[in-house]
C-alpha cells in the first residue's frame, strides 16, 4: 500500500481527496480524508457515514462521501490488509 505523509497508510486519491489510515486506527471500519486544509472521518461499516469533520464545506463533505461509497469495498479491502 502506498505511503502517504509520514507514512500514513494511503487507500486511494481521486479528485484531490486523499483517502487514508493511520497505522494504530482502530474498530469499527473508518476512513480518513483529507482535501485542500479539511479533514473528515467516515464510518465505512456497515453504511459510509460521516462521524467527524473539520474545516470541509458541505460540497466537499458530499463529493468525499460518495467517493467513499463508490471505493467501500476497497477501503474495507486495504482495512484487513493493513489493520487486520
Amino acid at each position: 500500500m502506498a505511503k502517504y505523509a509520514c507514512g500514513v497508510p494511503k487507500v486511494f486519491e481521486r479528485d484531490g481527496f486523499v483517502f487514508f489510515f493511520y497505522s494504530n486506527d482502530h474498530e469499527p471500519i473508518h476512513v480518513h480524508v483529507r482535501y485542500g486544509s479539511g479533514e473528515a472521518v467516515f464510518v465505512v461499516d456497515p453504511l459510509v457515514e460521516l462521524r467527524e469533520s473539520h474545516g470541509m464545506r458541505m460540497h466537499d463533505l458530499r463529493k468525499a462521501q460518495e467517493l467513499a461509497v463508490e471505493n467501500k469495498e476497497l477501503i474495507e479491502r486495504k482495512w484487513h490488509e493493513h489493520l487486520g
